[in-house]
């Protein structure tokens, strides 16, 4: 027998997410390392709802972006969880940039995304008036949330739905079974272990170290973590008004990032970021003299800005696959059951757009047990 029937490493929004769909059928247990969910990687970022334009239509990320977008919209009108579909524009200042933008929306069109339209300078200056640009790209869908109060409602619903989340509860430690997997945890300085029948991972930054726990070679499977930093800085209020929507320049060649941008919050300030740069460590301060660089990066896009206007915001870790000078890699989400691992779910290189895709790899991880026959299909 187990005493689990569940376990999910990492009370992220995705593991959340998947706490959600998997919970009220199936006891559920999720354990996070942290004092409380969603404090990685989930509440570092832009807050913003992608549409899903920029990878490949094959990717996984791309489908579970399309499809999660209208999911957590719906999501969030249902459980008053605080969002703005504010809509984007993504604006080139050359014309090679230019002809970029024409296959960014050919790429997005391609993906399934409704409402991309390009348009000239002139429409320009009716959506974004203090933006400088020779044409852009619309994207009417893209939005942002309060990443905050998202993961806060998906917790109390999974703890409505007789699921348990303890926080301060570290993996050690993932042993195969007869009955599942025996977990390994180490709670306030005390260990102890439990059974049980399927374990999942969604643990992030650590998705890659857990994986090697079950006994996988992270290297050989490509699952190993590059992490990735990228810096906010918050723009004063003189200056913050300026913008209407998301303002993105044209996207960088490999994607390690979609280059520093304006994005608005939903009380009306606006921060620019990230940039991106791969780090050994987890240190997410913010470099005060990277504010010059902030400033030559985006004001050819925003000529309103002044350096005075920039002030260190906040910074966050992305959980990337690619390693530095690699091409773009796609989320992993793998039931293990060719690796001899049945009732394994690892999760690896989930970052942007993880949390507008979170409600849809929650239905494909169960999807996935479902067609296993370790769950019922709902």
């Amino acid at each position: 027998m187990h005493d689990v029937d569940i376990t999910i490493i990492g009370a992220g929004v995705v593991g959340l997410a998947i706490a959600h769909e998997l919970s009220g059928q199936s006891e559920v247990l999720v354990i996070e390392q942290d004092a409380a969910p969603g404090r990685g990687v989930s509440s570092r970022s832009s807050e913003v709802i992608h549409a899903g334009i920029y990878f490949p239509p094959h990717f996984l990320k791309t489908r579970l972006c399309v499809e999660g977008n209208p999911r957590l919209y719906a999501f969030c009108r249902r459980y008053h969880v605080p969002h703005q579909r504010i809509g984007k524009v993504i604006v080139a200042v050359t014309s090679r940039e230019g002809a970029s933008l024409e296959n960014l929306c050919a790429l997005g069109r391609e993906n399934g995304v409704t409402g991309l339209r390009l348009i000239d300078r002139s429409e320009l200056k009716v959506l974004e008036p203090h933006v400088n640009g020779i044409c852009a790209l619309v994207s009417p869908d893209t939005g942002i949330v309060d990443s905050h109060q998202l993961v806060k409602r998906l917790e109390a619903l999974t703890l409505d739905n007789k699921a348990s989340i303890l926080c301060h509860t570290a993996l050690t430690g993932l042993d195969q079974s007869m009955e599942g997997f025996t977990c390994h945890v180490r709670q306030h300085g005390t260990s102890y272990r439990f059974s049980s029948r399927i374990v999942i991972n969604a643990a992030g930054l650590s998705s890659d170290s857990v994986a090697a726990l079950s006994g996988i070679d992270i290297d050989e499977a490509g699952y190993r973590i590059h992490p990735v930093k990228g810096e906010y800085f918050r723009v004063g209020s003189r200056s913050a008004s300026r913008i209407n929507g998301l303002v993105y320049p044209s996207p960088e060649k490999d994607l390690t990032g979609l280059g520093i941008h304006a994005t608005k919050d939903l009380a009306g300030g606006m921060k620019l970021g990230p940039n991106a740069f791969y780090v050994d460590g987890l240190d997410y301060s913010v470099d005060p003299a990277h504010k010059q660089a902030f400033f030559e990066n985006i004001h050819e896009l925003l000529p309103f800005l002044c350096p005075d206007d920039l002030e260190p915001d906040m910074a966050g870790i992305r959980p990337k696959t690619q390693a530095k000078g690699a091409a773009a890699k796609d989320f992993i989400i793998a039931h293990e059951i060719g690796r001899g691992l049945p009732g394994l779910v690892n999760l690896v290189g989930i970052e942007s757009p993880g949390l507008t895709a979170s409600l849809a790899i929650g239905r494909i991880v169960a999807e996935m047990l479902a067609d296993a026959g370790l769950v019922k299909r709902r």
